[in-house]
């Protein structure tokens, strides 16, 4: 019997192949756009692929994919998730900075997650509940490390108002507050990673940035919908907040 060859999507190909995406019926009290966004969710590749692989979400794939261009979750390092939940990029995190000690001969590394709620714990990460704009966050999360860390990333969005230009300027303000944290806990040398959202208000924030950080660029992964208007920066090479000041 002769198998039919299938994509990496899981739609059939060849001649007589059936669309196999998944179509949502409208429901009583269910408005159209939850609807389309449910039938987006069952029919992406990336959804179905962390359900398969064990992820929390598909966002963990963003975070695979900037890492694997910019390789900054290495062996040994000492991570923060900034609003963490549901916990995906803390999962890629957890093994590929070996924090649970299992790649024999490899630095181990240290995870931490923090978020406004609770989060499910993650074998090999620390789960805090913690707000980062709170004064005094930034001892807390080195006492937490034990020392400084070496990444720092968030994929924190604020709430959605429905209105572009201000989601635009509240996630860039969300951005600019992490960076500032990640000024008073990174080592020298360290990465920081944070979604942004394309709008032209994230220019001063850039400027800041790159007095900050040797290397400044801005990417969107291949798991990043094309429909959405967010891309994420990811600065490297930090220089220490004294030398920094001094530019």
């Amino acid at each position: 019997m002769t198998k039919t060859p299938t994509s990496r999507e899981g739609k059939t190909s060849g001649r007589g192949a059936r669309d196999l995406r998944v179509r949502v019926k409208s429901a009583k009290g269910r408005k159209l756009s939850s609807t389309l966004w449910l039938e987006r969710q069952l029919n992406d590749p990336y959804v179905v692929r962390a359900k398969r692989e064990g992820y929390r979400g598909r966002a963990a794939y963003k975070i695979l994919e900037l890492d694997d261009k910019y390789r900054f979750l290495v062996p040994g390092a000492r991570v923060v998730d900034l609003g963490c939940a549901p916990g995906g990029w803390c999962q890629v995190a957890v093994a590929r900075v070996n924090s649970l000690g299992e790649k024999s001969g490899k630095k181990v590394g240290r995870v931490l997650g923090l978020d406004l709620q609770e989060v499910d714990q993650i074998p090999g990460a620390e789960i805090h509940v913690l707000d980062f704009l709170a004064e005094g966050a930034d001892d807390q999360v080195k006492a937490w490390l034990g020392g400084p860390a070496d990444v720092v990333m968030s994929d924190m969005a604020a709430s959605s108002s429905g209105h572009k230009g201000t989601d635009h300027i509240r996630i860039v303000a969300l951005v600019e507050a992490a960076a500032q944290l990640a000024f008073d806990v990174l080592e020298p040398g360290g990465t920081f990673v944070a979604k942004v959202l394309a709008g032209g208000a994230e220019v001063e924030m850039q400027t800041l940035l790159k007095k900050r950080f040797t290397k400044v660029v801005n990417v969107k992964p291949p798991a990043s919908r094309s429909d959405s208007s967010e891309k994420f920066v990811v600065a490297t090479g930090f220089k220490g907040r004294e030398q920094a000041d001094q530019d």
